[in-house]
C-alpha cells in the first residue's frame, strides 16, 4: 500500500505542479538542481551543483571549518590529474558524474523493492504485483480515486514495454533504468513526449493549444493575478514552440520543447562556477581559490549529486 500511495503521490505531482514551464517540463538530463538558476536571488543552484543535492543538505549542518575541511577533499578527488588545479574538464567530469552517480541511486534503491526473487531482473509481473497486487483482483475497488490507479497501471505498462528492448517481460538494470529514468534514453523519447502530451491535453486531442501549455503551468486562485512569467510563457509558445503557426504543439514540438538535445547544462554551471570561483582568471581553480569562496561554493553542485561520500567508496 506504501508503494503504491507513494506512487500516486509522484503521478500527481507530475501532472498537476504548477511552476514555470522553463523549470518543469524540459529535461536537460537528470536536473542540477531543483532550484531556478538565479544568481541575482541566490546561489542555491549552484550550491546543490557543485557538492551534489543531498551533499548540499549535510553542508548546510556543517561548521565553517567542517565545511572547508569537506571540500579539500572533493576538490582533491575533482582534479583527477593531481596537478594542483581543477579544469574545466576536471570540473565538467564531475557534475556529469554526480548527474549519473543520483540516477543509478534511485534505481538501486528502487531495485531492492520490486527485485522479489532476487535474480538480478524484474519481470512486468514482479513490478505489477508489488506496486499494485494487493489491489488487483479487486480493480481498485477500495482505493480512492480508483480511475487515477487503472490509469497508471496502464501508463506504467505500456513504459516497462517500451523499457524492454527485447520484449521478453523482463527488465535488466539497464532497461529498468529506462523504465524509470526514459528521458535519459533516445528509443524512449516517443515515449516520453506521449507522456507529456497526454499530461497536458485536456481535451485529448492529440496535441497542446496554448490554454493547456499555460493551464499546465498556471491556474489562478481567487482572482489570483497572472505573474510576468505566464505572458512570457505564452510569448514563448507563439514565437518559439508552435513552429508551425497552427495554435497547437504537435509531438515533434513537444519533443523540441521538453527534449532539447543541444544543451548541456554540466557544462554551462562548469563554466559558471569557475567564472564565479576563479580569483586569478587563469581558467582554472586552485583549492585556495575555492576555500575563498566557500560560502559561494556550499550554496553550489561540486560537491555531491544524489548523495556523495568523501569516505572513499564513491568512485568516479
Amino acid at each position: 500500500m506504501m508503494l503504491l500511495r507513494s506512487l500516486l503521490s509522484a503521478y500527481l505531482v507530475a501532472v498537476a505542479f504548477a511552476v514555470p514551464a522553463q523549470e518543469k517540463r524540459i529535461h536537460h538530463q537528470a536536473d542540477l538542481s531543483n532550484h531556478i538558476h538565479d544568481d541575482d536571488h541566490g546561489y542555491q543552484y549552484d550550491h546543490e551543483a557543485f557538492l551534489g543535492k543531498e551533499e548540499a543538505k549535510t553542508f548546510d549542518q556543517l561548521t565553517p571549518d567542517e565545511s572547508k575541511d569537506r571540500l579539500a577533499k572533493i576538490v582533491d578527488r575533482i582534479d583527477t590529474d593531481k596537478d594542483g588545479y581543477v579544469s574545466h574538464a576536471e570540473l565538467h567530469h564531475w557534475i556529469k558524474h554526480r548527474q549519473r552517480r543520483y540516477i543509478e541511486e534511485n534505481v538501486n534503491k528502487n531495485w531492492k523493492d520490486y527485485d522479489q526473487n532476487k535474480d538480478d531482473k524484474i519481470s512486468w509481473e514482479e513490478y505489477k504485483n508489488t506496486t499494485y497486487g494487493y489491489y488487483l483482483g479487486e480493480e481498485f475497488d477500495d482505493v480512492e480515486d480508483k480511475a487515477t490507479y487503472k490509469a497508471m497501471l496502464t501508463r506504467d505498462e505500456r513504459r516497462f514495454k517500451s523499457a524492454d528492448r527485447d520484449g521478453d517481460g523482463i527488465a535488466t538494470r539497464e532497461e529498468f533504468t529506462a523504465f524509470l529514468h526514459p528521458e535519459e534514453f533516445d528509443y524512449m523519447t516517443d515515449l516520453v513526449v506521449q507522456e507529456t502530451i497526454e499530461d497536458i491535453d485536456k481535451d485529448s486531442d492529440g496535441k497542446i493549444n496554448l490554454d493547456e501549455y499555460i493551464g499546465d503551468m498556471f491556474t489562478p486562485e481567487d482572482e489570483e493575478s497572472e505573474p510576468d512569467w505566464v505572458q512570457t510563457e505564452k510569448k514563448h509558445f507563439a514565437e518559439f514552440r508552435d513552429t508551425n503557426k497552427d495554435g497547437y504543439l504537435d509531438a515533434g514540438e513537444v519533443a523540441h520543447w521538453i527534449l532539447p538535445g543541444d544543451v548541456d547544462h554540466a557544462d554551462n554551471e562548469a563554466k559558471h562556477l569557475i567564472h564565479e570561483t576563479d580569483t586569478d582568471k587563469d581558467g582554472r581553480l586552485t583549492l585556495s581559490e575555492v576555500l575563498d569562496k566557500a560560502d559561494f561554493i556550499r550554496i553550489s553542485t561540486i560537491t555531491d549529486y544524489g548523495g556523495m561520500r568523501v569516505d572513499g567508496h564513491d568512485e568516479l
